[in-house]
């Protein structure tokens, strides 16, 4: 074992952590109205938990081990075997324990489940996102995962790239959330009535804690305290300054102002969109994958949310699916060494990493928004219905679901 990578890995894992409490319950509960602002931190914080309590008894088992193409085994189910210490050798994880590595991918698994309730924000039952939820991690999420991180797994051995979780957290969550849009439907008055953020300096806060937490998401998954760890956090950086830029300016010039809304969309954007590629591209790809995530994804919340029509409260699919996408995409462009990256000996190669890449995109998409969907539809029977009535959604559902009230009058 090394202690330095134990330490960085460590902090990375407490990193990740920071990202989703408080940093993604306050960043989500800013956005949404004053009644509703429990609610959104309490989905978080439930879906969080038990996206842990699955990895332990067999979400690690099924990501990581095996040798099928789509999923693996349950040898480590219960975590068995990875809490013996006196191994001393750590297949997948090089030269911290294994114990270790469990840790830091369980915040994986538990931010990408948290990320999914934004889009249907306001109106959804309690034990329906919960039972969504699990349905949704163990058959959507462990999939990805392996094929894509683990040895054998199908997307892996096709040479996808995929450092910090573009496909398997970002684009994963963003179809997942977009289809559950569309299955729970719109608020009551969505497009009839206003529906501002009811606090921005929480939303700045929670923002500002997922720019920080996610030195340890992308630097964390070097695995180590290395050359790959330094270059993934200085592309976390830049990129993501870069992308606060890019939206001010596109919405500045759009709509005649800039607003402190658009400065940290575009922050979550950029981070998004440098996920995918923060250690397997040169710091200048890292700021030109920030500034192109960034503006599409202003039309990804503006112009493609009004084409799709779906109700997409906290804009899950318009930011982290299409910043994964195009985070994806990017990747394995910047990748090759003639433009700064690590990888790619020419730029003759780019083509067919393109095909790869889109490949991964388009699996992840289709997968992640077929068992979405049947996680919705068995959850909607099984809990009477996916969203609460229509008395309860006006009330509020701090209130109605929780019996408390964020502010008192």
């Amino acid at each position: 074992m090394d202690k330095a990578d134990f330490a960085w890995v460590g902090i990375s894992t407490l990193l990740v952590l920071l990202m989703v409490m408080p940093g993604l319950a306050l960043f989500y509960g800013g956005l949404v109205r004053a009644k509703n602002v429990l609610s959104i931190l309490m989905q978080v914080t439930a879906t969080f938990s038990l996206a842990l309590v699955i990895w332990f008894i067999y979400g690690y088992s099924l990501a990581f081990t095996g040798s099928g193409h789509f999923i693996g085994g349950f040898s480590h189910a219960l975590l068995s075997g990875v809490a013996d210490l006196s191994a001393g050798k750590y297949a997948l994880s090089g030269t911290i324990p294994e114990l270790a590595f469990a840790s830091f991918q369980a915040t994986f698994a538990g931010i990408t489940c948290a990320l999914v309730v934004g889009s249907f924000a306001e109106r959804a039952k309690f034990q329906a996102v919960m039972l969504f939820t699990l349905i949704w991690v163990t058959f959507s999420y462990l999939p990805i995962a392996h094929m894509v991180w683990a040895p054998g797994g199908w997307l892996f051995e096709k040479g996808a790239l995929d450092f910090a979780g573009g496909t398997v957290v970002h684009i994963n969550a963003g179809i997942a959330g977009l289809v559950g849009a569309y299955y729970v439907g719109p608020r009551l008055g969505y497009r009839r009535e206003s529906m501002p953020p009811h606090n921005l300096p929480m939303a700045m806060i929670g923002a500002s804690l997922l720019w920080v937490g996610w030195f340890g998401f992308n630097a964390g998954s070097a695995l180590g305290a290395n050359e790959t760890a330094a270059l993934a956090f200085f592309n976390t950086l830049i990129a993501t300054a870069g992308a606060i830029l890019a939206w001010v300016i596109v919405e500045w010039k759009a709509k005649g102002h800039p607003s402190l809304l658009g400065a940290v969309s575009g922050a979550v954007a950029g981070l998004v969109g440098i996920t995918p590629a923060a250690g397997l591209v040169g710091p200048g790809g890292a700021l030109i994958i920030g500034i192109i995530t960034s503006a599409v994804c202003v039309w990804g919340v503006n112009g493609l949310k009004r084409r799709l029509r779906a109700d997409d409260a906290l804009d899950v699919f318009g930011i982290h699916g299409v910043g994964g996408i195009v985070g994806a995409l990017l990747t394995g462009i910047f990748n090759a060494k003639p433009l700064g990256g690590p990888g790619l000996d020419s730029l003759a190669l780019i083509p067919h990493q393109l095909w790869v890449q889109f490949e991964g995109v388009l699996i992840t998409l289709v997968w992640s928004g077929a068992v979405a969907f049947a996680a919705y539809f068995i959850a909607d029977k099984l809990c009477g219905g996916m969203r609460v009535g229509n008395d309860k959604e006006r009330e509020g559902l701090d209130v109605t679901t929780h019996g408390e009230s964020a502010y008192q009058r």
